[in-house]
């Protein structure tokens, strides 16, 4: 254990703060102001610093803060002077409130005593109270993206690039006036992205949502924040080259705006004690925040990256849960909620009821009862002793192993060959029908516009049609498979669209003739095919064709 450590230990357990040592004084009274949040009487304190936050520079005796409190409805309103003297004086001691230096006009003594003392509000107090009522107002609230901040955000920067490269530069003052803006939104629109990914991800970390509450959430990931990654890649880039071509020009502009406009940091060169906290834009350190977010500019990846990794992050968390829900079908669902709600009736109930509940929830029953149920025609009521009751045959296997599992023969293998059997006379019918589709392709060939095709044979026609379509050789500018020019017209031309079906035996062949048409018939209604030519004929009897016709050619 290092000596700072065990000094700092013998000073808590001697009741010394590290207030007495001169590193830790700052950070220790700043987190000290924070005390007030934890103590037992957190509402009083709570209530007290809104009175004091409802002012500005205005300086509260006892009794003006009692009279505030009083018409209000809050755990403060029943405080008496002492008790609001104790706690005005506690938060004092905290470094939430001042006292004032302003001078006590009394008439009497027993009102200098009432007023003497008075308290105003400390710069830390009003904003960790600030804080603290940001957080009670919306902390579980989802809070929406101003995503329409980052095209402000891309045209302010263009516009401060095209006025810093203008003759003479920017004006100081004007280009102040942009910077303030231009951080105001980024400020916002970071704020709002931080508050709705946290929120987001204390949804998903859950594992009791029901089928109502996924459908929500996954609409809100696949709209909401697919809509707000994709308006920051697509601003991302273009907000970082308006940041590229500004950059070698900030210093300069931040120097000219300081030596017009100083603010308090001009007021106060005199006093160095005194910290001054700039607006935001001032400083190169706020631009490289801001560089920052939208690029890699320290090798740990910028905000954008960090923003896609968890939107993936959350798109893996909403897979969990769908999977969670698929298994909770063979048990495996989560019971959290169900346990919390079972929880909650145990905190509201009664001893006795408390009792009951235990028993319905658990079946935990006194001991006489052993889980082994009594006869049906036999009534046992509760308060039955042991020593009068009837005796309960209990199994061996419980009375001995303490298990409940029925002992005997494992059930036989569940035997599937009539659903194999079914399976294969299905699976002959479809092969009958396609085939009996196929003859009747092969008798209407050459023949389709006076023959109406069956809704089976035209399907077996469209899925061959398909096929020779998708296996045709496409032609450009007219030529022909060898290169040479071709008389069927500009554009593109089907060479060779044929396709077979070796199983059924048959061949389709189409062939492009303009100015004609194939009409096929059908009890489904009528197909009529432009500038195309159907052919079919057996596979076989096409084959042999084939082969005469390649030996008399050679």
């Amino acid at each position: 254990m290092s000596v700072r450590m065990r000094s700092l230990i013998v000073m808590a357990e001697e009741g010394l703060g590290p207030a007495q040592q001169p590193g830790d004084a700052d950070t220790w009274q700043r987190l000290s102001a924070y005390s007030y949040l934890s103590a037992r009487e957190r509402l009083e304190h709570v209530e007290i610093m809104r009175v004091f936050c409802s002012t500005l520079l205005t300086d509260l005796s006892v009794p003006d803060v009692l009279t505030r409190l009083e018409n209000s409805e809050g755990a403060a309103s029943g405080l008496d002077a002492d008790q609001l003297t104790t706690r005005l004086e506690q938060l004092t001691a905290w470094g939430n409130l001042l006292r004032s230096s302003h001078t006590v006009a009394a008439s009497s003594i027993r009102e200098y005593q009432r007023s003497r003392s008075r308290y105003q509000l400390s710069k830390l107090g009003e904003r960790i109270q600030r804080d603290v009522d940001d957080v009670l107002a919306g902390a579980d609230a989802a809070r929406e993206v101003s995503s329409e901040l980052l095209a402000l955000v891309e045209r302010g920067l263009r516009e401060l690039a095209s006025l810093v490269h203008q003759p003479g530069g920017a004006n100081p003052q004007e280009a102040l006036e942009r910077i303030s803006t231009l951080f105001v939104q980024f400020v916002e629109f970071a704020d709002s992205i931080r508050d709705f990914y946290a929120y987001l991800g204390q949804v998903l970390s859950r594992y009791d949502l029901d089928g109502g509450e996924y459908q929500g959430f996954k609409d809100l990931l696949l709209d909401y924040v697919e809509a707000i990654t994709e308006e920051v890649s697509f601003r991302a880039p273009r907000i970082a080259s308006a940041l590229d071509v500004l950059w070698p020009e900030l210093p300069g502009l931040l120097e000219r705006i300081d030596a017009v406009a100083g603010g308090l940091s001009g007021i106060t060169g005199g006093m160095p004690e005194n910290r001054v906290q700039r607006s935001r834009g001032r400083e190169l350190t706020d631009w490289e925040g801001l560089r920052g977010w939208f690029t890699d500019s320290d090798g740990q990846g910028s905000q954008v990256d960090q923003l896609r990794d968890a939107t993936m992050r959350a798109l893996q968390s909403l897979l969990a849960n769908a999977k969670r829900m698929l298994r909770s079908a063979s048990g495996e669902m989560s019971r959290r909620k169900d346990l919390l709600k079972l929880a909650r009736w145990f905190d509201e109930a009664a001893p006795e009821d408390a009792h009951d509940i235990a028993t319905a929830a658990f079946g935990m029953y006194s001991a006489r009862h052993l889980g082994v149920p009594p006869d049906s025609d036999t009534a046992v009521p509760a308060y039955t002793s042991w020593w009068t009751g009837p005796v309960v045959e209990v199994p061996v296997a419980l009375r001995e192993r303490g298990s409940r599992a029925q002992r005997g023969r494992t059930s036989s293998v569940e035997d599937h060959a009539k659903q194999k059997q079914q399976l294969q006379q299905e699976a002959r019918e479809r092969a009958a029908a396609r085939q009996a589709a196929a003859d009747e392709l092969r008798s209407a060939a050459g023949d389709f516009a006076r023959v109406r095709l069956t809704s089976p044979a035209l399907s077996l026609l469209l899925e061959l049609l398909a096929g020779a379509l998708g296996n045709a050789q496409l032609l450009r500018g007219g030529e022909d498979a060898n290169g040479r020019g071709s008389d069927r017209g500009s554009g593109f031309g089907i060479e060779a669209a044929r396709t077979a079906d070796a199983e059924l035996g048959i061949r389709l062949t189409v062939e492009r003739v303009p100015d004609s048409s194939t009409v096929l018939h059908s009890v489904d209604g009528d197909l009529v095919l432009d500038e195309l030519i159907l052919s079919i004929e057996g596979l076989r009897e096409a084959e042999r064709g084939e082969a005469q016709a390649g030996v008399s050619a050679s």
